[in-house]
Order: C-alpha cells, then sequence, then structure tokens
C-alpha cells in the first residue's frame, strides 16, 4: 500500500452549509457535531448549516467548528475505508484536528480547548486594535527586514508562512499598515488586510498563550498513533510535554507551513487528502511540492475520488 497524509485546514475554511451533503450520506457527521455541541451546550451543527445569529465566524465558535468538520470527515472515512494515513499535519487550528485524529488528545477535551483559545485570542487583542495581511510577491527576509522597520509603529512580524512568495503578517493595526505600505514599495504584487478579528501568531498572543497552557494542564495529552507535523518547528514530535509546549508557542510564533510540506515530501508521501471543508490547503502544497497530489474530502465525489486513488 502506498503512503499517503492528511492535512486539516484552519480558520478560513469555514463555510456556511458545510459537510452537508456528507451528512445526507452518513449518520456519522451529525453524530460528531451532536458530540461537540454537548461540551460547547450550543448546536453546533445548525450554526453551521443556518447561522441565524451570525457567529460562524467568530473565533470562539470557528474553532470548534473546524474541529468538528475535521473529525467528522476522519471517522467517515474510517467508515469507508481500512486505509490509513502515515502522517498528518494541520494549519494553526488544524494541528488540532491532527492531534484528535491520531489519537494524541480526546475530542472532548480538544473541543474546550480550541473554544477556549478562540475565548483567550479574542481577549488579548481588543478588536479594531490588531490587523493581519497577505503580502504576495517578496522574498522572507524582506520580509522580515520591512517588519522590522515597521516595528516604530508597534508589534508586527511574519505569522504564516503559506507558500513560496506568500505570506501573512500580523500584529498592532498601525504597524501592520505601515508594513503594507512598505512591502508595496518594495514591489510586492498584493499587499492586502485579512478580514481577521485576531492577530494570530505574533507577540500580541503571548497573554493568550498563558492562558491555553493552564487549560492544556488540565488535560491528558498522549504520544500520538501516527506522526504528527507541528507548526513551530515543522517537525514530527512525540512526547507529550512538547507536544503541549508547543501548542502553547503556536499561538505567538509563525506558522511553518511550507517547512511542513517539505517534511511530509521527504517523508516519500507524494498523496495528500485535505479533510476538512475546503481547498485552501491543496492550493498552498501544490504551490510549495507541485509533486504533491491533493484530494478534497468535504463532499461525497471527493471522498470517494480520494479513497479509489489511495487503494490503488
Amino acid at each position: 500500500m502506498q503512503k499517503f497524509g492528511f492535512v486539516f485546514p484552519g480558520q478560513g475554511s469555514q463555510k456556511l452549509g458545510m459537510l452537508s451533503e456528507l451528512a445526507a450520506r452518513s449518520p456519522v457527521i451529525q453524530a460528531t457535531f451532536q458530540e461537540a455541541s454537548e461540551v460547547l451546550e450550543q448546536d453546533l451543527w445548525e450554526i453551521c448549516q443556518q447561522d441565524k445569529g451570525n457567529i460562524l465566524d467568530q473565533t470562539h465558535i470557528t474553532q470548534p467548528a473546524l474541529l468538528t468538520a475535521s473529525v467528522a470527515v476522519w471517522r467517515l472515512w474510517d467508515e469507508l475505508t481500512p486505509l490509513k494515513p502515515s502522517i498528518l499535519a494541520g494549519h494553526s487550528l488544524g494541528e488540532y484536528s491532527a492531534l484528535v485524529c491520531a489519537n494524541a488528545i480526546s475530542f472532548q477535551d480538544a473541543i474546550s480547548i480550541v473554544h477556549h483559545r478562540g475565548q483567550y485570542m479574542q481577549a488579548a487583542v481588543p478588536t479594531g486594535e490588531g490587523k493581519m495581511a497577505a503580502i504576495v510577491g517578496l522574498e522572507n527576509y524582506q520580509i522580515d527586514e520591512i517588519c522590522d522597520d515597521a516595528e516604530e509603529h508597534g508589534v508586527v512580524s511574519a505569522a504564516n508562512f503559506n507558500s513560496p512568495g506568500q505570506t501573512v503578517i500580523a500584529g498592532e493595526a498601525g504597524a501592520v499598515d505601515k508594513a503594507i505600505d512598505l512591502c508595496k514599495e518594495a514591489g510586492a504584487k498584493r499587499a492586502l488586510p485579512l478580514n481577521v478579528s485576531v492577530p494570530s501568531h505574533c507577540a500580541l498572543m503571548k497573554p493568550a498563550a498563558d492562558q491555553l497552557r493552564e487549560k492544556l494542564d488540565e488535560i491528558t495529552i498522549n504520544a500520538p498513533s501516527v506522526a504528527v507535523i507541528q507548526n513551530v518547528n515543522a517537525q514530527i514530535c512525540e512526547d507529550p510535554d512538547k507536544i503541549k509546549q508547543n501548542l502553547v508557542k503556536q499561538l505567538y510564533a509563525p506558522v511553518l507551513w511550507v517547512d511542513c510540506v517539505q517534511l511530509i515530501y521527504k517523508e516519500a508521501v507524494s498523496k495528500v487528502v485535505e479533510c476538512g471543508p475546503g481547498k485552501v490547503l491543496s492550493g498552498l502544497i501544490r504551490r510549495i511540492e507541485p509533486e504533491i497530489k491533493c484530494f478534497g474530502s468535504d463532499d461525497a465525489a471527493s471522498i470517494d475520488s480520494a479513497i479509489a486513488e489511495m487503494s490503488a
């Protein structure tokens, strides 16, 4: 059997009505959402399908919703085929999905953790004071230098190294605005603010990280049953204490997604399934390692195609 990997999306991949087609195929989808709803004491499936209160995009709801969607797809995959990936990686929040699917963190614990994680992140920086922006067309060293220059206006640094030539920066709004201007002057193809309420993966998240550390101390983390690559160092970690430390650091350190994908490829994995809604990670992976073949999983045709390919 050929080796393949699973990757798990982070915030931004949520969408109204996600997984509705798969829910019609198997009761495991809604059963997984019901399990999460009992932890949150909110109807998470109703939020994802109708969102009458317009809260799906609030980070403390988005995070458990995406985690639940990814775990639901993982469970459906397990129903449909005995095939198992040899390596897992998640982007930001998606790292928690990977750890749940690798049996390192229980699903219920993870739902509680990411719900609180979202609350801590939002509380750390009042709305309007933080900002993130996508920079396209500059080298990493250029962005680092520009952020250094812009820091006279406040905190700003690289937050996500998403693909070659595509980096997200985060920090205080004034400093990010200054960095955007400097990036344009330096020849960036695009330098655009992102529609997010929290400046993730920068120093402004350290207060949230301190709270997250206390919350993580309340749960049990086990050695993963499947190799999981962590964001902060793009390395496979098996030690529960180090996994916990890396999850805390992940809140204020950049996501090394390019390095994570390169490690997947170095592990002789040439096919990956994006486990959850959307195809954001598939697009990034194609730009990082074009020889990796990517498959979706959020509708019946996609998951059937992925299983057929992995079975070949």
